[in-house]
């Protein structure tokens, strides 16, 4: 259907799983399971259900009569009585029992919560794949030096592969939030209309215990350790804010890394992939635009700031319950999940599939590698008996005087030339490059890099070892 909008999050960047959670199909067939979860609870607990009745809401899970819940809905003016409607048409023996004693609540804020899990599950599966991704990246490039940057000037050497563990622990920290959140989510269960079980105290005539019994049932049967202790109508909605919050997370890692990636992209010592026949940009066809990158960032972005959607919401519930959650809800949450799929997508795709240039790393590592080696020169000179005040004066000097060369002239960098030729420091160029080995500048970066892999992410990976092999591809 071309005549009307369908969101980019379906159409070009989700996977199919993230869609099939969020679909309609998913949704309603959730209600109806937790309809069938009611009526099985409330049996097993004495209330004149027939087994028959059950079994029959059983046999038509999966048949939703969509027109005919549009119908009704268009009538009644209300989604759930609409598909309670449909679903007693569909099982006309047990049409008295379908919903017995429940709000709405009941099925939307239940099902909002499983399908939370379950899209979670899925999060978690890509953040893990992303993480061994990332490490074999690392692993590979863990002794590779390169120039590192502060505030994006020239700093001292680290390595390719220590970078890429700053990567992996950021992500790491989002996972351990994740199975927090997804370790504490619980069922709204069935409590009533203001939370309090009274119509369930109705139901069974006034006893306690079979009220209480009924949420962990229903919990039970869902897949639950249990409900919410306690309840309005709905579940608090700081739980959606929770759960975007870890969305949030891993938005903010990857929009960290992509941006790592487009400024390497820049210095030509990283490509991410590149089909063959793609094209960089409609005007310039020798480009190569970090576009896999870039919609990382944009996605993430949009994650970021939909987090104030669960916050104000939470913030705005009206004692036990008001109805202007309920649009922005069916909104944000899946939006934020199909976002996220997206960009864990990528950055799978970037990482694994990208291509680094040791030769360019090299040439910038060589471009800068004499400004940082006058520390070495210093100290050697020291050891020699040299003044260390009138020594780091004459390196300041030639320092200053040879960065104003290469900027205003577009000069070589001649700084080691200069020290050499210079009586003060009583060095040949030959014993000056014998300092210049870049592997003394990385401090323990490889060991670094090896330790974090030893010691959080290969452990790590094996917890997961049934986790996170996820077929990766994207619409470029």
């Amino acid at each position: 259907m071309n005549d009307v909008y369908t969101s980019p999050l379906c159409s070009r960047y989700a996977g199919d799983e993230m869609k099939r959670i969020f679909s309609p199909d998913r949704k309603f067939t959730t209600w109806r399971k937790l309809w069938v979860a009611l009526a099985e609870a409330e049996r097993e607990l004495g209330i004149d259900i027939k087994e028959e009745q059950i079994a029959e809401l059983r046999a038509h899970i999966n048949d939703i009569d969509y027109d005919a819940a549009a119908r009704y809905e268009k009538q009644v003016r209300h989604d759930v009585m609409a598909h309670v409607k449909t679903y007693g048409d569909a099982c006309p023996g047990a049409r008295g029992i379908i919903h017995l004693g429940a709000t709405s609540c009941y099925v939307g804020d239940n099902t909002d919560i499983i399908l939370m899990r379950d899209a979670l599950r899925e999060i978690r599966a890509l953040l893990v794949a992303a993480i061994r991704s990332a490490a074999d990246f690392a692993e590979k490039y863990k002794d590779q030096p390169t120039l590192a940057y502060t505030h994006f000037q020239a700093a001292q050497p680290t390595t390719v592969g220590k970078r890429a563990v700053l990567w992996i622990q950021d992500l790491t920290f989002d996972l351990d939030n994740l199975e927090h959140v997804l370790g504490s989510l619980r069922l709204l269960g069935c409590k009533g209309t203001t939370g309090t079980g009274a119509s369930f105290m109705e139901l069974f005539g006034g006893d306690h215990e079979k009220v209480k019994k009924l949420d962990s049932l229903i919990a039970e049967k869902m897949g639950f350790d249990g409900c919410y202790k306690v309840s309005c109508q709905t579940y608090s909605r700081k739980v959606d804010f929770n759960v975007l919050s870890v969305l949030s997370g891993i938005a903010q890692s990857a929009a960290k890394f992509s941006n790592d990636i487009r400024l390497l992209s820049h210095l030509k010592e990283f490509d991410e992939p590149f089909e063959a026949g793609q094209i960089g940009s409609s005007a310039m066809a020798y480009k190569r635009n970090p576009m896999r990158s870039e919609r990382i960032a944009s996605l993430a972005r949009y994650v970021m700031c939909d987090l104030l959607n669960p916050a104000f919401t939470a913030a705005s519930q009206w004692f036990e319950r008001t109805l202007d959650d309920s649009a922005n809800k069916r909104i944000s949450v899946p939006e934020a999940f199909l976002a996220t799929d997206a960009i864990l997508r990528l950055y799978i795709n970037v990482i694994s599939g990208g291509t680094v240039y040791p030769g360019v790393i090299e040439r910038h590592l060589n471009e800068e590698l004499p400004f940082m080696a006058t520390e070495n020169i210093l100290m050697e000179c020291v050891k020699r008996g040299g003044d260390r005040q009138e020594l780091h004066e004459a390196i300041r000097e030639h320092s200053v005087a040879c960065a104003k060369a290469i900027k205003q002239d577009g000069a070589e960098n001649d700084l080691l030339d200069r020290i050499a030729a210079d009586p003060r420091f009583g060095l040949t160029r030959r014993e000056i490059d014998s300092l210049l080995d870049v592997r003394a500048f990385v401090g323990r970066a490889p060991e670094q890099t090896e330790e974090f892999l030893t010691e959080v992410v290969r452990p790590l990976l094996e917890k997961y070892s049934g986790e996170g092999d996820v077929s990766v591809s994207i619409n470029v």
